[in-house]
């Protein structure tokens, strides 16, 4: 989920929060729990500012350890000594328990877009991603807006926030159901999938897709119940091949490897430079695929520059390397 969503629900968490009677009875908790939801429901993302360090660090790490079990449970904790003496007359156990439910929400909304989470760490390292809802949507950033709206004008918080997450969770029902219609109908369609990848876009009807079988990769769209076949590419592995090898260990491919659980492969040799790129399947747009990752590599298997990130044309991506030390 994107920045602004999940502050607004920080702000309709604060509201819903007034239907707690010891939050609603006391002005300085209602106050403490207010700013507790809105900050909590920000701060699993603070591992956006890796964007700073490079990419690769921010591909490998971002929405990994912050949104961890661990991490759930630290956050609640590093916000209450820290809000506590702010508000000293604040009921603590509830703005714990109020400040734990806006860091847990936060987790719980990302893992349903298709980015996903690594939620399950340190059990698992599996990026969970659902792919129910695409990173902005219209809907509830609009529903929970008019609700921080309806409270602002004099609306009783506890009216309108506790209707307004019922209708939220409704619309992930319904998006569910409109993803698992569509799923079934591509698995008909390609009877032969070892795996299927469904990534919502900003339009309701509208899904990318990515289709894995045994001998070949597929790049679909979906509206409605109707697929539309885009792309298709023979499936080859990646070569035994020294030059392949020593590209793996670049920083921008591992990252995009370990993250990226379909793309192609393309290596291109001009003059004693060697370029290796891997594009991912998942994110086509206007007959693009802007998600990649690229190592240049001299003869003697020495890697001259790599990147990885959306690209969406030729002249930004060559600018980019014109930037990268050699």
């Amino acid at each position: 989920m994107d920045t602004g969503t999940h502050f607004v629900m920080g702000i309709a968490l604060g509201g819903l929060a007034t239907i707690d009677p010891v939050v609603f009875n006391s002005a300085e908790t209602t106050q403490a729990v207010f700013f507790a939801t809105i900050i909590g429901s920000q701060i699993p993302d603070v591992d956006t500012v890796l964007k700073f360090k490079n990419n690769a660090a921010y591909i490998r790490n971002h929405r990994g350890i912050t949104h961890s079990v661990p991490a759930v449970i630290l956050w609640p904790i590093f916000l209450l000594a820290f809000l506590y003496p702010i508000f000293p007359e604040s009921n603590v156990l509830h703005l714990w328990l109020w400040t734990s439910i806006a860091v847990f929400l936060h987790v719980f909304v990302d893992i349903f877009n298709a980015y996903g989470t690594q939620a399950l760490r340190p059990f698992s390292s599996k990026w969970v991603a659902l792919g129910w809802i695409n990173t902005f949507d219209i809907f509830l950033f609009s529903i929970l807006s008019f609700g921080g709206l309806l409270w602002l004008f004099g609306a009783d918080p506890r009216d309108v926030f506790p209707a307004i997450f019922a209708a939220i969770t409704a619309y992930y029902l319904l998006r569910y159901t409109v993803r698992k219609t569509i799923y079934e109908t591509i698995k008909r369609r390609f009877p032969d999938a070892e795996k299927i990848i469904l990534n919502p876009t900003f339009r309701f009807f509208r899904w990318r897709i990515a289709v894995i079988t045994k001998e070949k990769f597929y790049v679909a769209r979906a509206y409605r119940r109707e697929i539309y076949l885009l792309d298709e590419y023979k499936r080859l592995p990646l070569p035994d091949d020294p030059m392949m090898e020593v590209a793996k260990t670049d920083k921008n491919v591992a990252a995009f490897l370990s993250f990226s659980p379909v793309y192609r492969w393309e290596m291109e040799k001009e003059g004693d430079v060697t370029e290796i790129r891997f594009i991912d399947l998942r994110y086509r747009s206007k007959h693009h695929y802007p998600f990649v990752a690229i190592v240049q590599l001299d003869d003697s298997l020495n890697i001259l520059s790599s990147y990885t990130g959306w690209i969406y044309n030729v002249d930004k991506l060559k600018k980019k390397f014109e930037t990268i030390p050699g």
